[in-house]
């Protein structure tokens, strides 16, 4: 009699659901049809697109990751007043890669010492330099520093999530102690979805298309007009000029490995090289360029005995002067003013080091007297990226200079941690550099070279706020270091 009736209240229970859920679609539609505004309809509509991208996007440890990085490198921000630029499409897989970390918990492992301890460090210091902010300049620029090392923060993570965690395991590994590598997509799929990004910005520069609310205003002023520097989906044109510099130094390191070892075909390559390098000229970034040459010149020392490099070295001149063409070709003005630029940059560094160094100078000036002036207070910080909105020091200060930044925001902790972790990367990638299995060597050289050129250009760029770019950079090592 009970089986009956439990039977009997299954089918019902079957037969109610089945009726109430046609009627709720109905009347969800009904609700989205009427209402009075596209933002009303776009955010009734919205549940139709999250939950099945929510679904897709944490079915699998890595799937979030190749998300994120696809909508950091492709899309533009939101045209949404909030923080300089608006809020990023990518930040909505951030969130979500936070629940995946949650639903895969049990693939957690993770060591208490090198890059990872540096991190961590770093982070705990930006994070307890929010509360001078509030006190030294009020709790709207604290808000904005604790939005700066949340954003910070997701580089942490993705490091963590793909050497320790859940990402780790989404792989398909060599064997162990094998020389046959296993070809890794996700780093050809990385790799063109970061071509179409720098392609995208050579046009963008070409078209002048209108650059998003919030966009940095640098500008070129040729005979033929006022351009803006190329910036492609980034914030600014040294963003887009270092995210270039990063796959160039992959191009590099493929051309100086065997042909089996790379993910991207020679072929595709060579004309991603091309349009990287017109990105970065078009940038009209001179420090990436040196981040450039010092990647390069490491590289060059780590193969000074293995690669033939009289037959690697024609090719790539080749291919650099032909990128150089082609960009001379397309915007022969454009440039004729960069390479003015640089021959400039040489002949004037020591006569008129001011104007080299765009203004620079002042403000490094400026925070290096507010340090002689207050040494106590310079032992703590005044609060992380407080420096471009803050009156503290009588007024907005620019550094371009992370090292100084950080002494000044953090204090001497701060700096030490990032001296710590510059050289914690450094060895973690060396060590991976010397590894047997293929990906696991070619990643680390990747870092090795690419992070000595980052040591040097955070001298005139404040490169831990490229928070779009700073998880790619730490997916890499994480694939380099973990094992």
């Amino acid at each position: 009699m009970w089986r009956r009736l439990s039977d009997q209240w299954g089918f019902g229970q079957f037969a109610l659901t089945g009726m109430l859920a046609p009627f709720l679609f109905g009347a969800w539609a009904a609700a989205i049809a009427v209402a009075p505004s596209l933002t009303a309809k776009a955010l009734l509509a919205a549940p139709a697109v999250l939950v099945p991208l929510t679904w897709w996007t944490v079915h699998q440890p890595g799937r979030w990751l190749a998300a994120f990085f696809a909508a950091a490198l492709l899309l533009p921000p939101l045209p949404i007043p909030i923080g300089d630029s608006g809020p990023h499409p990518c930040l909505i897989f951030a969130a979500l890669g936070l629940f995946a970390g949650i639903l895969w918990m049990g693939k957690w492992r993770i060591p208490a010492s090198g890059v990872g301890a540096a991190l961590v460090t770093l982070l705990g210091l930006l994070l307890a330099s929010v509360a001078l902010a509030a006190v030294n300049s009020g709790a709207e620029v604290a808000a904005g520093s604790l939005a700066r090392v949340a954003l910070f923060g997701i580089s942490v993570y993705v490091f963590f999530y793909a050497a320790y965690g859940p990402g780790k395991a989404d792989t398909s590994e060599a064997p162990s102690g094998s020389r046959q590598t296993t070809k890794d997509d996700r780093l050809s799929y990385l790799y063109y979805a970061a071509v179409g990004s720098a392609l995208f910005a050579c046009v963008d520069f070409y078209f002048q298309f209108p650059a998003p609310a919030g966009y940095g205003p640098q500008f070129v002023w040729l005979d033929s007009g006022v351009f803006r520097r190329a910036q492609g989906f980034f914030y600014e044109a040294s963003t887009l000029g270092n995210f270039c510099a990063f796959f160039l130094v992959m191009i590099a390191v493929a051309f100086s490995r065997p042909r089996a070892e790379s993910s991207v075909p020679r072929k595709a390559l060579l004309a991603g090289g091309a349009v990287f390098f017109a990105a970065l000229v078009l940038s009209y970034s001179r420090s990436s360029l040196i981040n450039l040459l010092v990647a390069s010149a490491v590289l060059v020392w780590l193969n000074r005995r293995r690669v033939r490099w009289a037959r690697i070295v024609p090719i790539l001149a080749v291919s650099v002067a032909a990128a150089a063409y082609l960009t001379w070709q397309v915007f022969p003005t454009f440039a004729e003013v960069y390479w003015m630029r640089l021959s400039n940059t040489a002949q004037f560094f020591f006569s008129a080091t001011e104007g080299v160094f765009s203004g620079r100078l002042a403000s490094w000036r400026t925070l290096v007297d507010w340090i002689s002036l207050h040494p106590w207070q310079a032992l703590i910080g005044i609060g992380y990226k407080t420096l471009p909105y803050t009156d503290y020091l009588g007024g907005a200060v620019i550094a371009d200079n992370m090292y100084l930044s950080l002494l000044v925001e953090t204090g001497i902790a701060g700096l030490a941690a990032l001296l710590w972790l510059n050289v914690a990367i450094l060895r973690a990638a060396a060590r991976a550099a010397r590894a047997v299995d293929p990906r696991t060597s070619f990643c680390g050289t990747w870092m090795l070279c690419f992070w000595a050129g980052q040591m040097v250009q955070m001298l005139s760029a404040d490169l831990l706020t490229y928070w779009r770019l700073l998880p790619i950079y730490f997916w890499i090592l994480a694939l380099a270091v973990r094992s």
